[in-house]
């Protein structure tokens, strides 16, 4: 049985407690779990040998901390995680009102202070900081001064209360995060005050509000995130800021393939199971995730925006619940994703990309979203498909045979449409070689899809439903 934690001050100097600060706290458990051989940050996927190491050696460093990088790179999930490298929980002085959770040796308010000075040691209540509550985190679009530092509080002078004194000021997340880890998300839109604040906290540790300088010795690791194109334009963040910032962390997209797939999986969370179950086959997995590579690529796209990783995840999920509708519509199990349900990704892509149509006055945000999708089902398929038999499909069709397929078509259907081309059947059993007919299906499709891609015969679309003929 556990013993109970130490309730008054007399108490945890008897349990032989000892106070450190923040930093030493998370390097000491850090080097542990490295000691251990611990899965240092679970979920992260393709960082361990750039990222990772970095991180490591600016948390052994008692470093404050920027990651640089653009969105959806995981900077926030990295910056959260590190609560788990806080103790389970810290003591501090229960003191009623107060908004800071004092070190119970060496408290840095005036109340603090006070209670210390003013009470037996067996009287001084201790309450416990569990680790989750030790982090905040805030975006800076929209912050206030009074939102991270703090303020002058009216209700407390209409009290009565000195304009000078301690007990006037309204603290702000970084005085209330005391003792733990605070994180400001984008610092490059923060007003120049604040970043004036921020430098002032990262010199001295302490707080000054409206002119009053509070000499707070405060004990906090505080964390950046940045975009690279406005963190390195002139003007957006004050030199003296950048210049206390211990480590600069630079992020990154996958960079292979393979690990955007692991990522999008594993935070698309779908269960696939059920009643209504889905298979997604391995390539149609790809062509999803190769759609955000070629859209990080493309001249359309407002590069120095970036396209996140949840842009896969969001385009995944649409997919997957294309085909499962089909199979609650059509009654097959397991539903299979093809490449006609792609053509759902409008609703979970346009509002994920930022287009740069300055230098194209013809190409609308549909257009090019098919050119990247084309493109990446271009790639993925020059991967799956030798070039030996493609023309003699391709010779097929210029003969004037057309199939029609659709998100909509049973899947036992597409064995009979390709009757007239034989051969589109056979490669599709190249992709991959299982006997479902669902599977055949979206084989049969991405065959179809990957022609169309190589300019080997055209496609018409209307309602639905996609046609292809020379």
């Amino acid at each position: 049985m556990t013993a109970p934690r130490p309730a008054t001050l007399q108490q945890l100097r008897a349990s032989g407690w000892q106070s450190r600060p923040v930093k030493d706290e998370l390097r000491t458990n850090y080097l542990a779990a490295l000691k251990n051989g611990d899965d240092l940050f679970p979920g992260i996927v393709g960082y361990e040998n750039t990222v990772i190491p970095e991180l490591s050696i600016a948390l052994l460093a008692g470093h404050d901390i920027l990651f640089l990088g653009e969105k959806g790179q995981a900077k926030s999930r990295l910056m959260r995680s590190l609560v788990r490298y806080l103790d389970e929980a810290v003591p501090y002085l229960d003191i009623p009102g107060s908004p800071v959770h004092e070190d119970p040796y060496k408290p840095i308010t005036r109340a603090g202070k006070e209670l210390l000075t003013g009470l037996p040691e067996d009287q001084i209540p201790i309450a416990w900081w569990p680790r989750q509550e030790r982090y905040a985190e805030r975006l800076a679009p929209g912050t206030k001064f009074a939102d991270v530092i703090g303020e002058i509080d009216p209700a407390k002078l209409a009290t009565g209360t000195s304009m000078s004194a301690e007990d006037a000021l309204h603290f702000g997340l970084i005085p209330r995060m005391h003792r733990g880890l605070f994180a400001m998300n984008e610092v490059p839109e923060l007003d120049e005050l604040i970043q004036v604040g921020l430098f002032n906290i990262l010199e001295e540790r302490d707080v000054q509000i409206r002119g009053y300088p509070i000499q707070f010795d405060l004990d906090v690791l505080v964390l950046f995130s940045a975009n690279p194109t406005t963190y390195n334009r002139s003007g957006k963040v004050i030199p003296q800021l950048k210049d206390r910032i211990g480590s600069l962390i630079q992020t990154h997209y996958p960079l292979e393939r393979g690990q955007g797939v692991e990522i999008m999986e594993q935070e698309a969370g779908l269960d696939l199971g059920g009643e209504y179950p889905v298979f997604v086959p391995y390539f149609m997995k790809e062509v999803v995730e190769q759609i955000s590579v070629a859209a990080r690529k493309s001249k359309y796209v407002d590069q120095a925006s970036g396209v996140s990783a949840r842009f896969s995840i969001a385009n995944y999920r649409t997919m997957a619940a294309s085909a499962r509708h089909r199979g609650v519509r059509l009654g097959e199990k397991p539903a299979v994703p093809r490449i006609s349900d792609l053509g759902h990704l409008p609703t979970s892509s346009l509002g994920k990309l930022e287009l740069d149509l300055m230098g194209s006055h013809q190409m609308g945000e549909r257009q090019v979203l098919e050119a990247i999708v084309a493109e990446a089902i271009r790639t993925v398929f020059d991967e799956y498909v030798d070039r030996h038999g493609l023309d003699e499909i391709a010779d097929v069709f210029s003969k004037g045979v057309k199939i029609e397929v659709g998100d909509m078509l049973p899947s036992s259907e597409y064995a009979k449409r390709l009757k007239r081309v034989p051969k589109a059947w056979e490669k599709a059993f190249e992709v991959n070689a299982g006997e479902s007919e669902a599977v055949r299906a979206s084989c049969v499709e991405f065959v179809l899809a990957g022609l169309y891609a190589g300019d080997r015969i055209s496609r018409s679309t209307k309602h639905g439903r996609i046609s292809y003929e020379t």
